[in-house]
Order: C-alpha cells, then structure tokens, then sequence
C-alpha cells in the first residue's frame, strides 16, 4: 500500500506530466565546468536522483547577460550552452524526470567576482543593499529592454536543449522582484510608477521566453510571496502580480518561496536551518493558492515524506520542493515510495556541507552524506575484491560512516564505542537550545549501519590487547578529541573554571555571572552563551574570532548572534584569554595587544582547543596494528571532516 498517496499522484500542467509532486527547486551546486556549462560533475549529481524515481528536477540557475557573469554558474548567453543542456534533457527522459532550467539576474544584488574584484552591479534604481553593500547602477530603458532580450535568448536555448520546462526567478530579492517592489523601483518610465509599470519588466520576459522557447514548454516564474523584511515585497503585493500575470494566459504555475538575500534578516529564510520548524513557509503557498488557479509550488525546510505527504493532501500546494532532503540522501523520493522512511537519511538541516560550502567557493556536499558533490569517484560503491575483518574503534560520527561504507562494500565489520550510546560529540551538539536536531546525524548513521549489518558493540574500553584479539585485518580509529583547559601561567587556583562539555551536559555548577571563552568560535560558544542565558545568568562571551559563530554558515550564525542580543549577551570579539582569578578574567586583545578585562565573574566556561584522543594508536602500532586515523583524533574539527574521512577510510580497502 503506498503510504502517500498524495506525493505519489501523477499532475499535468502546461504541455507535461509529471509522475510524482516531489520536485528539487533550483540550487546552486557549485559543480558547472569552469566554461559555464553542464560538464561530467553536474551530470552525475543530478542522475543520482533522477535515476531515484524524482518527479522534476529544476537545475540551478543560467545567467543571461554580460551584467553578470560570474564564475560557477551556468550560463545561456550564448549557443554554446546547448550541449550541455541536452545532456540534462537526455538524462531527464531517460528515468521519467522532467528537467526544467532557471533563467537568473541579480541585478543589485550581485554577490560574487570574477578576478576578486567587486563587479559593479545594476538594478532599477539607484537603492544599495545591505548584505552585500552595492549601489547599483540604473538601468537606462535601451538596457533593460536589451535585458529583457537576453532572457527570451536564453529560454530560446533551453528549448532547443530539448529541455521539458523553463522557469524565471523573480524571488529573493532578485532584478525581476527589485522592479516590481515599490521600495527600490522609483523609475518614472515605462517600467516604474504604479503596480502595472513595475510589473511590465516581468511581463516582458515572459512573453519574451514564451515568444521563443515555443508553445509546448512548460514556463513558471519562481518568486518570494514575503521577502521577511521591511524593506522587501509583501505577501499582497506578491499575490496581486501573481493574479494580474495569471490573467495573461502565458504561465503554466508559480513556485513559492520566501526571504530576500538583501537583507541579514531575509537571508536567515534562503536556506532556513533547523530553528525553524518543518514546511513552515507552506502556509505562504496556501494564501497563493487560494488567489490563483495555476498550480503552486513550494519547497523550505521539508524533510520527511510525511511532510511533504501532508502540505499536498491539505492542498497548501500542489508539489513540494525537497532539495536539502536530497542532497542529504538522493534515494529520498525512491525509499518513500517503497515505503521505506525510517531508511531515509534525513536533512538535520546544518546548512554546513550545502550552503555552506557554497558560500565558501566550494562545491556542495552534506556532513552526513559526504557522497554529495563526489558523485564520481564515490555514489557507486565498488564491492571489495576480498572480504577482510575491519575493527572500527569509535562510536562518533566518523567511526559510524566509516563501518557502514566498509561493510556496505563487503567487509566484516565490528565498532567498539566505550560509552554506552552511539553518537560521540553528536550528542552534546543537540542538547543546546535550536540543536536538538542535529542529534539526527546519530540515528540516521545507526540505521546505515544496521542496513549493512555492523557487529556494533557498546561498552567496550578498546585496548591494543583486545583489538589483537578480534584478529583484524584493518583497524580504523575514530576515538576523537577531549576537552583540555588552556595552559596559562595566569590562571589562579582560586579562579573558578569549567569546561564546556561539562557544562553543556549540566555536570558543572555555574554561578549567576559568567564568561564563556569561545576559542572555537563556533556553535559550541554560542550555543552555551544562549543555553545559561536562558537560565538566568548574566554572560559575556568572549570569542577568539572577529565575530562569535565566525566559522559557521552565515545564516545560521546570524540568527543565533540575534537570539543572543535578545537575552542581553555581550559578545566581546577579538580577544584571547590571558588569565583568570577569583572574580576576574583577563583578556588580551588580539591586534592591538591591550589588556581586556572581565570583573564580578563567578565562574569561567572554557571552550579551548580539544585534545586529539590518540593515545592507542601507539599501542596498536606495537602490537603490528598500523591504524587508519579519522576525524579529531586525527585533528580536531568538526562532524564533517570526521564523516567525510570515513567514508574515505573506508573506501581505502
């Protein structure tokens, strides 16, 4: 019996059908050749889902004029884009995939160089941004009819590319959405004034792309229904453009998103992490519904085929995005159709590996599923020439990817984990306020595990002794990292200090006022800031960064630096910890030198650099037994570079 009967319905829009409503939106991957076109990489990325009975795959976006043309995007601004793009149509028919392509301009904001430069940018007015800090040059009317052009060329490619469907995005904040915003469109021409004049530049590039691409392709816009800021469109002027475009007969649906990435507030909602709850944006979706009869797309932060399940069956919308859900696991659309959820990977939503690789410069991938983004060299397992016994010591992230790859490959497998779970540093990370989530990474590398029949083995405090004694052919350690106090000649007997793990676990006792030293700058002193905050102390949290939460993706540090400055956290940046006694800790700042300082502290949390937890490795080394190191006991970072060694480990033998 299919367990989602909605997901799995068939839906005919425009010229096409579509076998099923799970769809992956547009994304940059961070995987297009170096020319700006569909290479190898690209195609492997995308055949690993639409071989995974995905319904449409709408690939990422192509830039269409000379105004911005950056590295690392596709692009249609000439025919050489064609061949490329009929290899993605050729893959798409080959599995019942319908490939549809983004026709893209930023207009003001433009994010990205070419030489490292700062390109100049343009836009309706004369309106900076404030993410990416451009003044935009006005488009003369000669240029944005010239603009206008270049899309319908560039839909006119992507129909010869034997494409299935074309899609114009008009969301976050992008040209089409800054000349329909009242807020950034003071043009007097043509394509300002009233509602009508700040449609018109849309309205022309539909009828432009449909004009050229032909009558038989499928045409949508993708646009934000609320950019979620004050300055950005507002659900009813969205809904209103919507109504008046629908009218002219041109479009075959609307995909719905939300945010704007003009704004540090709007980019939270680009690519919404795990504080915010599933399919929570599919109420935007709804309202548009109810105003317009074409059907509606939407996709954010839905990651479970039950979710997906139930915004189609309530009718919020008529196909569901899931694209993080499929970067997190290609085979999501497939398993849900065989009825198979609990083997489905599920996105805990980091946005470390996706967006923010991308955000890096690099290619995508995902922490928990390393595969992402090295579908060449590592999707298809090879199965060993010869089945050997592999010892895994360590139940963390690492030490579980590197057991389920080596015993899906073949091997005999068997994980010793001291504790008495699985889960290693995993678990500390979702006992913090908004992480809970992240303990997701656990169960979804136990069920790996399980699938590919690992002899998992709790309790058990590896020595050289007793891994002899299981007669490996390979020993794999994944024992990780521990917590260490600085060493500093300033630190008084009298100073009350705990470290972080300690405290996270609720094992310390921390006074009413406090500073957490934030070495890392990562999620660990965030996250502690906020949890003893919510408990009533007074904290200061002094990082060793230019910013706290330096190394993670922007978004997700930007909203836990807000929630932070809500319960009144002082963040102190820059600094390093020279000292601390009974009531004071002492900082030195780290450019200029001079003394920072902290009175009335009672207790100071210390997140300093960890500890490798290598000691074994000498005593396997003695015994014969030359370990592969992976993860922090190899150096001390984060579950990414654990999972991903792991994997590379355990495609080694």
């Amino acid at each position: 019996m299919n367990k989602y009967p909605h997901l799995f319905s068939e839906l005919q829009f425009g010229r096409t059908r579509v076998k099923n409503r799970a769809f992956s939106a547009g994304h940059a991957t961070r995987l297009v050749d170096p020319d700006g076109t569909v290479g190898d990489r690209l195609l492997a990325y995308h055949r690993a889902r639409a071989e995974a009975e995905i319904g449409l795959i709408i690939t990422e976006v192509n830039v269409v004029h000379a105004t911005y043309e950056p590295q690392n995007r596709l692009s249609v601004t000439s025919d050489a884009c064609i061949p490329g793009l009929s290899r993605l149509a050729d893959l798409g028919r080959t599995h019942d995939c319908r490939m549809f392509g983004q026709l893209f301009h930023p207009g003001r904001v433009a994010g990205v160089s070419i030489d490292g430069s700062i390109m100049p940018t343009v836009g309706p007015s004369e309106v900076a941004d404030e993410v990416y800090k451009n003044v935009p040059r006005p488009l003369s009317n000669a240029e944005v009819w010239e603009i206008i052009d270049s899309y319908a060329e560039g839909g006119r490619r992507m129909a010869e590319a034997g494409l299935d469907g074309i899609e114009i995005i008009s969301s976050m904040g992008y040209l089409p959405s800054q000349f329909l915003n009242p807020r950034l469109n003071h043009r007097t021409d043509e394509f300002g004034g009233d509602s009508e004049g700040r449609l018109r530049f849309l309205r022309e590039i539909i009828a432009g792309v449909r004009a050229r691409a032909g009558k038989d392709i499928v045409l949508g816009i993708r646009i934000s229904a609320d950019e979620m800021d004050d300055e950005g469109m507002r659900p009813g002027e969205t809904i209103a453009a919507l109504q008046s475009l629908e009218r002219d007969g041109t479009l075959d649906y609307f995909n719905i998103i939300a945010a704007t990435t003009a704004t540090y507030d709007g980019w939270m909602h680009i690519i919404p992490h795990m504080v915010h709850k599933p399919a929570y944006l599919a109420p935007l979706a709804a309202d548009v519904k109810k105003a317009v009869s074409l059907p509606v797309f939407i996709a954010g932060r839905i990651n479970q085929p039950q979710e997906a399940e139930r915004v189609i069956a309530s009718g919020q919308a008529d196909m569901v995005g899931l694209v993080r859900a499929h970067i997190c696991d290609p085979q999501f659309t497939l398993k849900a159709k065989q009825g198979r959820p609990d083997d489905i990977r599920a996105c805990i939503a980091c946005n470390q590996a996706c967006i923010g690789h991308g955000l890096k410069g690099h290619s995508i991938s995902c922490i928990q599923h390393p595969e992402t983004g090295r579908e060449l060299q590592y999707y298809n397992k090879t199965k060993a020439e010869k089945r050997q016994r592999v010892v895994v010591i360590g139940g963390g992230p690492g030490g579980m990817k590197a057991a389920a790859v080596a015993a899906e490959r073949g091997h005999d497998v068997i994980l010793l984990e001291k504790e008495s779970r699985l889960g290693g540093q995993a678990l500390l990370a979702q006992l913090l306020p908004d992480r809970s989530e992240f303990g997701g990474i656990v169960t979804n590398l136990t069920r790996e595990m399980e699938i590919h029949g690992v002899d998992v083995r709790l309790k058990v405090s590896a020595d050289a002794d007793g891994v002899a004694a299981l007669k490996p052919d390979v020993v794999i350690l994944a024992t990780g990292a521990l917590p260490q106090f600085p060493k500093l000649d300033g630190i008084d007997p009298e100073a009350y200090v705990v470290d972080s793990w300690a405290a996270i676990r609720g094992k310390a006792n921390v006074g009413k006022s406090v500073v957490v030293w934030d070495w890392r700058s990562d999620w660990v002193g965030l996250g502690l800031a906020q949890m003893l905050a919510m408990k009533g102390c007074h904290v200061r949290l002094a990082v060793n960064g230019i910013v706290a939460g330096e190394r993670l993706p922007s978004m997700v540090r930007d909203y836990a630096v807000g929630e932070l400055h809500k319960l009144g956290v002082e963040i102190v940046p820059y600094v390093r910890l020279y000292g601390a006694d009974a009531n004071t800790v002492y900082f030195q700042h780290a450019t200029s030198k001079q003394p920072v300082i902290m009175e009335d502290v009672d207790t100071l949390v210390s997140n300093h650099a960890p500890r490798r937890n290598a000691d074994l490795e000498d005593a396997l080394v003695a015994r014969g037994m030359i370990p592969v190191l992976i993860g922090d006991c190899l150096n001390p970072r984060t579950a990414e570079e654990a999972v991903l060694e792991g994997m590379r480990g355990a495609m080694s033998i």
